[in-house]
This record gives structure tokens, sequence and C-alpha cells, in this order.
């Protein structure tokens, strides 16, 4: 596989400002679940990694749960100044807390028009919102107006996970049948699920296959854990809707990919999820 041909749909800077100030505790208890290091590392080590791994580009994501963890954000600016820095390998999603209301609005749409971001990602169970609240339906009104896609995490989260009740963070709000709702309303919203959405599966592959607008990120698991009914929708049904993601520094890349390729998918199926969906969905 060639390095233009792969990319990564959903990844973080590994960096001191993401993984130990805006993750705090829960980004600790994620690196636990995950079996990884929480030591930090630069974004040239981490372009490194993509480098010997193959990797052309990876959409870079910002996080901000302030509201529900009081923790400070690794903000919109210092993700498009990584982009700026490295335009050729980066695309920079937002964050914004959906409890900032109009704020919120603001946010994103600096991020998106001044700031040169061309997504944003949610992550409900650290966020603490149903995402289809009708409180938070203006903020994918301008995601529409913006012509951004949306990223939603789905199912099972590493953060405060193995802590005494999960350090506060609640399951049901990643729970995928949310998102059918904002999908059939929002028709020209483009909605990506993140993750194998576990022990939700069944239902986020019914919603992706019966919503045109939703698509599904394959990261934070090495595929050779993939459930059963995912692995074969994904190289029959889905294959045009599939996207190849790391969760980047959770998940090492050069893992994924040999892992990816122990499941015997076919050349038009791997380019499909590799690269050819991503470039659909990110407009490239």
């Amino acid at each position: 596989m060639s390095l233009i041909k792969l990319i990564d749909i959903h990844a973080h800077p590994p960096t001191e400002e993401f993984s130990t100030i805006s993750g705090g505790r829960y980004m600790r208890h994620a690196a636990e679940y995950f079996g990884i290091s929480n030591k930090p590392k630069t974004i040239e080590d981490m372009i490194e990694e993509y480098d010997r791994a193959g990797i052309a580009k990876a959409v870079l994501v910002a996080w901000d749960a302030e509201t529900a963890t009081g923790l400070p954000k690794t903000s919109n600016e210092y993700i498009a100044g990584m982009v700026d820095r490295f335009p050729d390998r980066f695309i920079g999603f937002a964050s914004v807390d959906p409890w900032k209301g109009r704020v919120a609005l603001k946010d994103l749409e600096v991020a998106v028009r001044d700031l040169g971001l061309r997504g944003v990602k949610f992550q409900q169970a650290m966020q603490a919102f149903f995402p289809n609240d009708r409180r938070f339906y203006p903020i994918y009104e301008k995601c529409v107006e913006l012509e951004i896609p949306v990223q939603f995490h789905l199912g099972m989260t590493g953060a405060g996970s193995g802590a005494p009740g999960g350090d506060g963070v609640k399951l049901k709000y990643a729970r995928p049948i949310y998102i059918d709702d904002v999908a059939a309303d929002f028709p020209e919203l483009t909605i990506i699920g993140l993750h194998p959405s576990w022990p939700w599966q069944d239902e986020s592959i019914a919603i992706c296959m019966h919503k045109a607008n939703v698509y599904l990120d394959l990261s934070g698991w090495l595929p050779k854990y993939f459930p059963e009914v995912l692995i074969r929708y994904a190289g029959g049904l889905l294959k045009e809707k599939c996207l190849f993601g790391t969760d980047y520094p959770f998940i090492d890349p050069a893992r994924w990919l040999q892992s990816f390729d122990e499941l015997g998918f076919s050349d038009e199926v791997k380019e499909l999820i590799l690269e050819k969906n991503a470039r659909k969905v990110l407009g490239i």
C-alpha cells in the first residue's frame, strides 16, 4: 500500500496539551485501558510513526468538554496550528462544547471560516449529552450551513474505564440510536459514527444501512477484535461506508494496518476503506 492511499479519519495529537491537560485523568484511564504509555510525544514523533506505517494524512481532532468535566480544552486554535505547520499531513476537526449554546455556535463558525477546520467531533459520553436533544439542533443546522461532516463517538470508551463509577462517564450518551434522529432530521448532514460501537454494533450497522448520510469509522479497536458482523458488513454491503481510523495515539497505526490486512478483504474493499471513502466524506 503506497503512502498516498492511506487516510486516518480519526486521530488525536499525542502532545502534552492533549494527553495531560485537556484529557487529564480520563486520558490516564484510557492509556491504561489500551495498555499504552501516557507519556506525551511530539507531533514530529507522530509523523514519523505515520511515515513508517505508510499513512499520508490524518484527521486531528480538538477537545472541548469543559462543562461536563471541568477540564480545560485542547482548542480549535491549537489544532489549526498543527494543520498550518503540516498542511500536507493533517486535516483539522473542531470540537465545541454543546452546553455552551451560542458560544458553541460562534466557536464552530470561527473554527471553520477563520481557522480552516473541516469538520467537528463530539464525544457524548465525556460531554454528557444526547445527540438527539433538540436543544443542540442549532449546532447541526450550523454544520449544514458550513457544509462540514460531524463525528460522534459510539459505544464503549476508554475514558474513565476501570475507575470507580467510570469516573462519572456515562455510556448511555454514546448509544448509536440517538444519532438516528439526527441523521433523519438533517439529511444533508454527513455523520461519521466513531469506533466499533460495542455493545451496540448491530444498532450502528442498521442505522448506517438505513441512512445514506451515515458512515462508520473503524478506529479504537485492532481489527482482529472486530465483531464478526462488522467484518461481514464492512467487506460487503457497507464497503463504501466504512472508514479507516486508528484513534491515535491509543492504537498504533502499523499494528492496526497489519491486523486489518489479516482480515482477508479484497483489494477493492481495502482501497475503499483506506482511502476512497475518506476522500468522499472529506471532499478531497
